[in-house]
C-alpha cells in the first residue's frame, strides 16, 4: 500500500481538526508545493506552513518544536486509523503478484518487524489481501523473528555471557544443514562484534534479523531470496547480508536512490514487478 499518497495529507488535516488549528487544512496542491520543498521532511513541511500563514498566537516561540512534535503525533495516531480502516486500497497488481508467485510454487513471506508505520498497522495492512491469500503466506513480526533460530542466537537470554560456548551449544543442538550455516554464519559475525556495536544501530539489527528470519521460514539460503522494499532501510539490510533486493518507490520514495537495489520498479504487474522480472533480476 502507498500509505503516504493515499492517506499522509488526510492524517494531518485530522491532527490539524484534532488540535484546534482551523486555520490549517492542507488541499493537495499545498501539500504537494510542501512536500516538494522539504525533500519530505515532515517537520520542515510544518515550518513552511507556518512561516507562511503565521504561527498560533498562544504559541511562545520557544515551543515550536514541542507544537510541531504533538501536530507529528497526532498524524501518526490519525495515519493509523486511516490504514487500519477499510477505505485505503492495495497497490494495484499486488494481489496478481501474490497468486503468480503461489502458482509457480515461490514462497512470500511477509515482513512487518521492522515497519516504519508499526507491526499491527502492518498486519492490518496484510488483512486486506483477505483469508484465501493470507494462507498462502507467511507474517512474520517481531515475536516470529525472536523464536527463529538466527533470533535465539542474536535475541535469546544467555548468548552474551558466553559466545563460544553458546554458539557451539546451538551448532550441535542444529538438526538440518541449514540451521548448521546460519549458526556458523552468526559465529563469524559475533566475531566481529566490536566492529558491528560502533557502525550498526538498533533498527539494522533488526532489519537483519527480519531478513534472516525470513529466509528461514521461507527455507530459502539468503542469497537465492528477492527483498521486494521500499525504504532505505530494507535495502541497507539487504546489502548487508547479500540478498538481492527490488524496491517499489512510493510517493516518499519518489525522488530517492537506491544505489544498493538491483532493480527499482513504480509498482506491481504490467512491464513493473513480476515474479517473472524477479527471476531474470535475480539470474542477472
Amino acid at each position: 500500500m502507498d500509505v503516504y499518497r493515499l492517506g499522509n495529507r488526510q492524517a494531518f488535516n485530522a491532527a490539524f481538526r484534532k488540535l484546534g488549528l482551523d486555520c490549517a487544512n492542507w488541499s493537495q496542491p499545498v501539500y504537494q508545493d510542501l512536500v516538494r520543498k522539504s525533500i519530505g521532511d515532515e517537520e520542515k513541511m510544518l515550518v513552511l506552513f507556518f512561516n507562511r500563514i503565521g504561527w498560533p498566537t498562544s504559541l511562545p516561540t520557544s515551543e515550536k518544536e514541542t507544537f510541531m512534535k504533538s501536530v507529528l503525533r497526532e498524524k501518526k495516531i490519525a495515519l493509523d486509523e486511516l490504514v487500519m480502516s477499510k477505505s485505503l486500497p492495495l497497490r494495484p497488481g499486488v494481489e496478481e503478484f501474490i497468486d503468480e508467485a503461489y502458482e509457480e510454487g515461490v514462497p512470500v513471506v511477509m515482513l512487518t518487524s521492522y515497519c516504519k508505520c508499526g507491526e499491527k498497522p502492518a498486519r492490518s495492512i496484510i488483512e486486506k489481501l483477505g483469508n484465501d491469500k493470507m494462507a498462502r503466506i507467511k507474517i512474520l513480526g517481531m515475536e516470529e523473528v525472536k523464536q527463529s533460530f538466527y533470533g535465539q542466537l542474536v535475541f535469546g537470554e544467555g548468548v552474551a555471557s558466553d559466545l563460544g560456548e553458546q554458539l557451539a551449544k546451538e551448532a550441535r543442538k542444529a538438526v538440518s544443514a541449514e540451521e548448521q550455516r546460519i549458526a556458523k554464519e552468526v559465529a563469524s559475525m559475533l566475531k566481529l562484534s566490536v566492529d558491528i556495536d560502533t557502525t550498526s544501530s538498533e533498527e539494522m539489527k533488526n532489519v537483519v534479523a527480519a531478513l534472516r528470519a525470513g529466509a528461514e521460514y521461507a527455507n530459502v539460503p539468503v542469497d537465492n531470496c528477492v527483498l521486494v522494499a521500499g525504504s532505505q532501510s530494507g535495502v541497507a539490510g539487504a546489502e548487508r547480508i547479500g540478498m538481492p533486493c527490488v524496491v517499489v518507490r512510493g510517493s516518499s520514495t519518489a525522488r530517492a536512490e537506491f544505489p544498493g537495489a538491483k532493480a527499482i520498479m513504480d509498482g506491481f504487474g504490467g512491464g513493473d514487478l513480476s515474479i517473472s522480472r524477479l527471476r531474470q533480476i535475480q539470474r542477472s
